[in-house]
């Protein structure tokens, strides 16, 4: 769409599908680690005495691969939002594995990253929202004490070097159950020489103790990418003497910043949210206007908010749903509000790695649909001989029609049989499997691949063809077999299907109303509904309505209007494994 006379694209719209390109598993080797000879030097008047100059988990060969290898599979734009500026680029919020989708994105691109991983302080501590996926991964964190934590993490903190420009930075949020040990680890990936600060945050909230000093701070690491890193000190507020060193600079211990209290307006609902005021500091001192900002562990968006405002572009990830769905909410209210400087605020797209939306893929065009399925099951969009569609390795494969109601036929069958027999390895190399995708096959068709099978027993013009169910097992056997002792892939690549959501209401006095989503249902086979948000003034765009955006388990709320008259109401609901569904009515309110 063309501005003021520029032609520039105007990015991905809802629906459309990003595939990674198509490259097999690159090496890590150690030239990408940073060269640390003398600091790492093995101490010779000690004896023999082993030292390890490598990250906990970092293989000669593969790297982190050896551990979490890659899936490159596709990112589905479920929804792009917009604010009236859709020539800008959009920035990008994404639900699923940080470390998979961090690894489609290109090499030096990113100018900061503020990270507030799960700490190291047990299970129930880290799972806010419930989601399984937060769940699987958090108990993987944990499976093997803090040398399986810090291979968890260390993985990901060497693929966000690697996007980081040369004049990057990296902030990495901690506590002291790991800090010690995140640092060790960062001083190995990053370079000793670019540690740049370790800043103590202490906030004063919180119990006291009456065997220990009462712990009332966190830590936060800096280190840069290079010496060439851009950074501009703060100023210290006027109120802050006690921030201010000789040269009345900024010192590193932030004690102006309290945490967050349950009264705060930022709050959102959940208990490790980080103020906003804490993120404006980071941005405004490492990263310039129209600079990026991304944040892999995004939570309820606290890093995006900040960058938005400030006019910084941003990238967010979260593996929960819910945290996804609360983040886009908090961006919108944030618009919506004009709350600072956003006046060309550009779009932002939310998208999906790994688990897909089964809703969109039923209506997308048939080439999308068929380039998104092939790549999913590991083969290639490539046409060679007319009726293929692509090949997995030699092997022809077919993809049937995005509408789930058509279902395959015989005659389907018959004509890719035909179409595999005039294909060139058919004829010189007697290759004569097949492969057929689609989300259902009819009797007829199955029994027609059958009787194709069967003819190998008596007649040489035999095919063999395999017909796959799109959301079956057999279909994401490849991405479960990269499975190893320390990452579970079986969770990966599923489609879902949105609840459906039932609300009930009742006037329970003057302009107060009682509601109730009890009656809906998560269409997920064993999913439970986890999450309800409420919009009590629905204007085509849910936009949940303060206090109402986080409600674990809670189906029921009660609500004041304001005034009387007539009022459109919204609800929108999350299940646990990633669905989520909106429903819609209006009420006289009296």
């Amino acid at each position: 769409m063309a501005n003021n006379g520029s032609n520039r694209r105007a990015g991905p719209v809802k629906g459309d599908f990003i595939l990674p390109p198509e490259t097999g598993e690159r090496d890590e080797r150690t030239e990408e680690l940073p060269r640390q000879d003398e600091f790492w030097r093995p101490p010779v008047r000690f004896g023999s005495v082993p030292v390890e100059k490598e990250p906990l988990g970092w293989d000669r060969r593969k790297g982190f691969r050896k551990f979490f290898p890659q899936v490159m599979l596709p990112l589905q734009v479920a929804e792009r939002v917009s604010f009236g500026h859709p020539e800008l680029e959009p920035n990008r919020l994404f639900w699923g594995d940080n470390l998979h989708v961090m690894r489609q994105l290109p090499n030096e691109s990113i100018d900061l990253i503020y990270i507030d991983p799960p700490f190291f302080s047990g299970r129930q501590y880290n799972v806010i929202y419930g989601d399984r996926n937060e769940l699987r991964s958090f108990s993987d964190i944990w499976e093997e004490g803090m040398p399986g934590y810090l291979i968890w993490i260390n993985a990901r903190l060497f693929e966000m070097k690697r996007i980081l420009k040369r004049t990057g930075s990296i902030f990495v949020h901690c506590d002291w159950h790991a800090s010690h040990y995140i640092k060790v680890e960062m001083d190995k990936i990053f370079g000793y020489t670019n540690f740049v600060n370790e800043i103590v945050w202490t906030y004063g909230l919180g119990g006291s103790s009456k065997r220990t000093f009462s712990k009332k701070h966190d830590i936060i690491l800096f280190y840069s990418k290079s010496g060439d890193y851009a950074f501009e000190k703060p100023s210290v507020p006027a109120t802050s003497a006690r921030m201010q060193g000789q040269n009345k600079g900024m010192l590193d211990v932030w004690s102006d910043i309290p945490s967050l209290n349950n009264m705060s307006k930022e709050r959102i609902g959940y208990p490790t949210q980080k103020p906003e005021k804490l993120l404006e500091r980071i941005i405004q001192s490492c990263s310039a206007k129209e600079g990026t900002v991304a944040d892999f562990f995004g939570g309820g968006g606290t890093t995006a908010a900040a960058a938005q405002r400030l006019g910084r572009r941003w990238i967010s990830c979260d593996q929960s749903r819910i945290a996804v769905a609360l983040t886009a909410d908090r961006l919108m209210q944030q618009v919506e509000s004009r709350v600072g400087a956003l006046l060309d605020v550009p779009d932002f797209t939310l998208e999906h790695w790994g688990i897909y939306e089964a809703q969109q893929l039923f209506s997308a065009p048939p080439d999308q649909f068929r380039a998104f399925v092939l790549r999913c099951f590991g083969a290639r969009d490539e046409e060679r001989e007319e009726g293929v569609h692509g090949y997995k390795g030699e092997i022809p494969v077919w993809v049937g029609d995005p509408d789930r109601r058509g279902a395959v036929t015989a005659s389907d069958v018959q004509a890719f049989a035909n179409a595999i027999r005039k294909t060139l390895r058919y004829k010189q190399d007697n290759l004569r499997d097949g492969v057929m995708l689609a989300w259902a096959f009819r009797p007829d068709a199955t029994e027609a691949a059958e009787r194709l099978r069967k003819l190998e027993e008596t007649d040489l013009n035999f095919v063999r063809l395999d017909t796959v169910r799109v959301d079956s097992p057999r279909f994401r056997e490849h991405v479960a077999a990269l499975s190893t002792d320390h990452a579970d892939y079986e969770n990966f690549l599923t489609f879902v299907q949105p609840p459906t959501v039932e609300v009930g209401f009742r006037r329970v006095g003057k302009l107060i109303y009682d509601f109730d989503a009890s009656d809906s249902v998560a269409m997920n086979p064993g999913a439970e509904i986890i999450n309800v948000q409420w919009d009590f003034d629905y204007r085509e765009r849910f936009i949940s309505t303060p206090g109402y955006s986080f409600a674990r388990g809670v189906k029921g709320v009660q609500y004041k209007f304001p005034s009387e008259g007539r009022r459109r109401v919204a609800c929108r609901v999350q299940d646990d494994m990633g669905g989520d569904g909106i429903w819609m009515g209006e009420i006289t309110v009296e």
